[in-house]
């Protein structure tokens, strides 16, 4: 049955493992030279982890898989928390109002209100649209 099917059947696929050591090699040297722009050292430990990073992924990139499985599961983490919790606030605080606001404005965009004396709700075209014949060969 369809009620047992599991909840996502496309396999994802993170990014290689060389990549992920360079990303993470260039997080870590941000992290390191960030205090010199407000006049301090940098932070050697950050420097050294960069320097792994690098070292795995250009000498050793299977090392990382496992640090790069994680990764991505914990950006799946975040994407099941934060996707809905930013879309319930697009919804909330930009499509409601504007919704509520067009309403007070007499606003009917798509035409929804109903329309006692109308025969019909189709739109009549002006000019009509093409003729029928010139839609046999659509592809």
């Amino acid at each position: 049955m369809h009620e047992h099917a599991p909840r996502h059947t496309t396999q994802i696929q993170g990014s290689s493992d060389r990549s992920f050591g360079f990303v993470f090699t260039a997080v870590f040297l941000i992290i390191a030279f960030y205090p010199l722009l407000g006049g301090q050292v940098i932070r050697l430990w950050a420097a050294i982890v960069a320097g792994a990073f690098l070292v795995l992924a250009l000498f050793i990139p299977k090392a990382l898989g496992p640090a790069n499985k994680l990764w991505t599961k914990f950006g799946l983490l975040l994407h099941n928390i934060v996707s809905p919790i930013a879309l319930g606030i697009l919804f909330f605080f930009v499509v409601t109002p504007t919704g509520l606001l067009m309403r007070l404005m007499g606003k009917d965009p798509l035409r929804l209100r109903f329309d006692a004396a109308a025969d019909s709700y189709w739109i009549k075209r002006s000019p009509p649209g093409p003729d029928a014949e010139s839609l046999k060969n659509q592809f």
